[in-house]
């Protein structure tokens, strides 16, 4: 039969189309032509699957060959189709038997040995392919994180050779299963103990933790907030299975996932040199940023004014949806990403303003124009705002002192509860009319709070994230009702930005 149809999937941002590898061979000039609206990966696919062929002992047919990936629309990119390629060409010259294609999807980069590397997208592209029923054939490296997708039946192949011996029944692949369980039990974070004194910014650091809030740490250097900020992940609740699985598909697709980590909350800390296509996403083909790769996690931005002002302002719409949208001339995707900001800054250019000892020596326009680098509106979204000062020396000889992180996830999964059974999401996540309904306080709460809004001249946005903050608060303490001291803790995270 000189046509065949070999099935695979494609990326169109976390979705998987379905792509026919359609091989023809026919009489006339040998050659080779790629259609489909292949990118420069694909067409050097000719030369791999050639080479890859004639090593695994199969004959390259001297014809005509004509190879189309359908849909013609959907721009195709890197090496995933040289597997199915070459078996189309196999089957289609009928080395191997055409019928037994039907039964599978294929994707794998060919070595010229014929070896089978892994590739980028697996997990994502067994998701949509169980839908359709189909086993999955893929390296072997790929297929240990494809295996998570329960739906997906996933076969491992390490060469060329093996995915002819079991297509022809000379031979069987392994079925790749993986624990897909999420057993994150908070091991293996860094601990919060190891933080030596900065008692409200652990404080700060749990109330964000309970209620799913972003955090801006301002200190001298060397006070902390780094190893703060990488104790967030060790607080959090673990994640559902749906969580986990969206989480593991969006690090796939940057080749960035680990089956050992699934489960494990992400935690991404870019340089503050990272482009805006770095940190939100994008390219000619659309692939997720860091605050995408940081979804169901945390993203840690260092040095905060010290990003291009037009990449910290690309975050603003990402915080309040929970997800990015990528529009180019050609291409459009959408990737998910609910990520816990959790940024640090010095208070000025040399670190040190309003060091006792005197050792600032910035002018009060340099402090200024280095603050200036953050927008009033980025400020405005974020929940808890708190100076981490500089600790004595005796401090930092002490025992370590506070709760590890497993006393204070206790406290935050008992929190998250609360929230999960009163309004099915996290405190950070509420809507106006959910904050209406959950988040009122009591009434002396209420008079404080009108009168910190005139105070501190608070926007409407602080103000409702003021009263989730103060509902996070509550949470952790048990407590039903928002009380004036939950209100009026809430308020204080707010006073760095007004200054």
């Amino acid at each position: 039969m000189p046509l065949a149809i070999v099935h695979s999937r494609g990326l169109d941002g976390l979705s998987a189309p379905e792509v026919a590898v359609e091989v023809h061979v026919a009489g006339g000039l040998p050659g080779v032509t790629l259609v489909g609206l292949p990118d420069t990966e694909v067409k050097e696919a000719r030369d791999r699957v050639r080479a890859a062929l004639q090593n695994s002992g199969f004959e390259f047919p001297a014809k005509r060959i004509t190879i189309n990936l359908a849909p013609a629309d959907l721009p195709k990119e890197s090496g995933r189709f040289d597997l199915p390629i070459a078996l189309g060409i196999l089957a289609a010259s009928g080395q191997i038997p055409a019928e037994a294609l039907n039964e599978y999807e294929f994707a794998g980069e060919l070595s010229l040995s014929g070896h089978v590397r892994p590739i980028r997208g697996a997990l994502a592209m067994v998701l949509a392919a169980g839908q359709c029923g189909r086993r999955f054939i893929l390296p072997a490296v790929s297929a240990e994180e494809a295996a998570l997708a329960r739906d997906g039946r996933v076969l491992a192949a390490h060469t060329l050779l093996e995915v002819c011996a079991h297509l022809c029944g000379q031979g069987a692949l392994n079925a790749c299963e993986a624990d897909a369980d999420c057993d994150d039990d908070g091991a293996g974070y860094p601990d919060l103990r190891d933080v030596r004194g900065q008692a409200q910014a652990k404080r700060a650091l749990e109330i964000a933790a309970a209620g799913g809030h972003s955090l801006l740490m301002a200190g001298p250097p060397g006070t902390g907030k780094s190893m703060l900020a990488s104790r967030l992940p060790g607080l959090l609740p673990p994640m559902t299975q749906e969580a986990a699985l969206e989480s593991a598909a969006v690090l796939s697709l940057a080749g960035a996932f680990q089956p050992a980590h699934f489960g494990r909350h992400p935690y991404r800390s870019p340089h503050h040199t990272a482009s805006s296509a770095a940190l939100v996403g994008g390219g000619g083909v659309p692939r997720p940023g860091e605050i995408s790769l940081a979804h169901r996690g945390v993203l840690f931005l260092d040095e905060l004014p010290e990003f291009d002002r037009r990449v910290l302002e690309a975050l603003r719409e990402p915080m309040e949806s929970g997800r990015v949208h990528i529009s180019r001339a050609a291409r459009q995707a959408e990737f998910p990403a609910q990520f816990q900001l959790i940024a640090a800054m010095n208070p000025c250019p040399c670190g040190h303003h309003g060091d006792p000892k005197g050792r600032c020596r910035c002018t009060p326009d340099q402090v200024s124009r280095y603050r200036g680098k953050l927008s009033g509106p980025l400020l405005d979204r974020i929940d808890l705002q708190i100076e981490v000062p500089a600790l004595p020396a005796e401090a930092l000889q002490q025992a370590p002192d506070g709760e590890s992180s497993a006393t204070v996830r206790a406290r935050v999964m008992q929190a998250r509860e609360r929230q999960m059974r009163r309004q099915q999401k996290t405190n950070a996540r509420l809507e106006t009319r959910e904050i209406d309904t959950h988040c009122q306080p009591d009434e002396t709460g209420a008079a404080l709070l009108k009168s910190a809004v005139t105070r501190l001249h608070l926007s409407a946005r602080a103000y409702h994230r003021v009263l989730k903050v103060a509902r996070s608060i509550a949470d952790l303490a048990g407590s039903d009702a928002i009380l004036a001291p939950h209100v009026a803790e809430a308020i204080q995270y707010r006073r760095f930005s007004q200054e």
